[in-house]
């Protein structure tokens, strides 16, 4: 089968409802921006010049059209984004705290994402990529869960890297050891991790990251673990080396939505261009370093999949690092 697209993302794509001030009488205003970390990733690889398609349902509405024109203009291929007539596309509320963290308040009791079906997936399809890249908000309805696990099935027959960022959202799971579950069998596939210090203290129970990381490793045969850490920055595990690079610094974080995607489309990026069989120090480096950058850039701006930087951009602010 012919490999004519880089990476395959599977997942939600929704749209994100920011706050952007208020109103004359104090109401908070919220801008409609398209979302969902897999097409962020996706997003940010496009940025990248590399090529992409999307495997999702959004609602037969307005929202699922604009959803639909955004991913076409940014370039992503919309081939196997599929429509459902009755149930409307998901929506989240995000609350944006002082410190530019975020509250989410999510409408997707059911919403479309959920109604991707193991049908809707073929092998035609995932075959065409070199890297299959998923979440776990995929895994937490039985129906796309069915949908994804087939999903990892034929990526794992027609050889691609599997790519995994579990984006761990409480609201939208039954309870947590549920989400532990799943999450846990999501990280079975994977040969690529991305995950942050909540999420690696999550998994493993242990409060130091090193052990955590150590808990995951001694488990499961994970090539390469990237654990983000924030304004702190990131560290890399790969075969017996551990990478850490400082995050660059930003006074004034925006919205933080999209860092971690960015950073993890960034990585993605890097594989494609290097490999993942044979990295050396400096390359881990190297490629925390431009992730680092490219994820601060994202977070001085509202939203994130329309919001991804240029790599021009990114270049021009490693370089500025290197004077200091």
């Amino acid at each position: 089968m012919k490999k004519d697209l880089d990476v395959i993302g599977l997942g939600e794509l929704l749209i994100d409802f920011t706050m952007n001030g208020s109103s004359n009488q104090g109401n908070p205003f919220f801008e409609a921006n398209p979302g969902g970390a897999p097409c962020n990733v996706l997003s940010m690889l496009q940025k990248l010049g590399k090529k992409t398609a999307f495997i999702g349902k959004v609602g037969r509405d307005s929202f699922g059209r604009m959803l639909r024109e955004t991913l076409e203009r940014i370039g992503i291929c919309t081939d196997y984004l599929m429509e459902d007539g009755e149930v409307p596309t998901t929506l989240a509320f995000v609350h944006t705290l002082p410190d530019g963290d975020r509250d989410f308040s999510f409408y997707r009791n059911p919403g479309a994402d959920m109604m991707l079906s193991s049908e809707d997936i073929s092998r035609e399809a995932i075959g065409r990529g070199r890297i299959f890249h998923f979440g776990t908000l995929s895994m937490t309805h039985e129906q796309v869960r069915e949908a994804t696990v087939k999903a990892l099935k034929l990526a794992r027959e027609e050889g691609l890297l599997i790519s995994l960022d579990p984006n761990l959202c409480p609201p939208l799971w039954k309870n947590m050891q549920e989400a532990r579950e799943q999450m846990l069998e999501a990280v079975s596939y994977c040969d690529v991790l991305k995950i942050s210090d909540n999420e690696i203290q999550f998994l493993s129970g242990c409060d130091d990251y090193e052990e955590g990381i150590a808990w995951l490793r001694e488990r499961y045969p994970i090539s390469l673990i990237c654990l983000t850490l924030g304004k702190d920055g990131s560290s890399a595990y790969y075969k017996d080396l551990r990478v850490e690079v400082a995050g660059v610094f930003r006074e004034q974080v925006v919205d933080a939505t999209g860092a971690g995607d960015t950073f993890c489309g960034c990585v993605l990026n890097y594989l494609l261009d290097h490999g993942l069989d044979a990295l050396q120090e400096k390359d881990l480096r190297e490629m925390l370093l431009f992730a680092n950058a490219a994820a601060s850039l994202v977070v001085i701006r509202k939203g994130a999949l329309c919001s991804m930087p240029e790599l021009s951009q990114i270049e021009v602010l490693l370089e500025k690092q290197k004077g200091h």
